[in-house]
């Protein structure tokens, strides 16, 4: 599926640009806009970082059919019902997602992926605090988890405007996997960070992109 690829977007292509913009809202505006920060956060991810009006990818209907009767049958099959949701994500369908993905972490409460991956897109339809809190207990289960604490520090950074909570939990990343996929996504960010509050320190344009 395309879910870390997703996620991955916004740290390689949205940082410059967006992180740049909330430290200036920081600097000006303390907290004023923790609430709407999270929608263009959002809608840059949905989009890959690319323009939001994109039309949705097809969703592969065979294949919830197929799954919807496997369920229907057994409707305790937690595979069947994370591959439900991963097909409803794919399609950009954030709603269903979330009903199927919640069901999976009812049926299979210690599956830390289905859970962190809940916790995305509760956040992609602007349910920060649920993401952020959704976060934590996938951080219960495995607190050496760099997929959730990736994805915690781009909540914090786009959806509270809190970079120095969002760099903290990159930093761990970059210590616990420094070469996988996200221990590289967390030090682009952690980059993008340090370049934006260089530019501010030396009175560079930080933000209004």
């Amino acid at each position: 599926m395309k879910l870390e690829s997703a996620v991955f977007a916004v740290a390689g292509m949205c940082f410059g640009i967006i992180l740049g913009w909330v430290i200036g809202t920081q600097q000006t505006r303390p907290g004023a806009a923790a609430t709407t920060a999270a929608a263009p956060a959002a809608q840059s991810t949905q989009a890959g970082g690319g323009n939001a009006q994109r039309p949705a990818p097809a969703l592969d209907e065979a294949k919830v059919q197929s799954l919807t009767t496997i369920l229907q049958s057994d409707p305790k099959n937690a595979s069947a019902a994370l591959q439900l949701a991963n097909t409803y994500f794919d399609a950009e369908r954030w709603n269903d997602a979330i009903m199927w993905y919640e069901r999976t972490v009812k049926l299979e409460p210690s599956n830390v992926d289905a859970n962190t991956d809940l916790g995305i897109v509760y956040y992609y339809v602007n349910r920060t605090d649920e993401a952020l809190g959704t976060f934590e207990r996938s951080l219960k289960l495995d607190p050496r988890h760099t997929k959730t604490l990736l994805n915690k520090g781009i909540v914090l950074a786009f959806g509270k405007e809190d970079l120095q909570a969002a760099a903290a939990e990159w930093e761990k990343v970059v210590e616990l996997a420094p070469e996988s996929p996200e221990g590289q996504a967390a030090r682009r960010a952690l980059e993008g960070v340090a370049a934006a509050a260089h530019q501010k320190t030396t009175g560079g344009a930080a933000g209004g992109q």
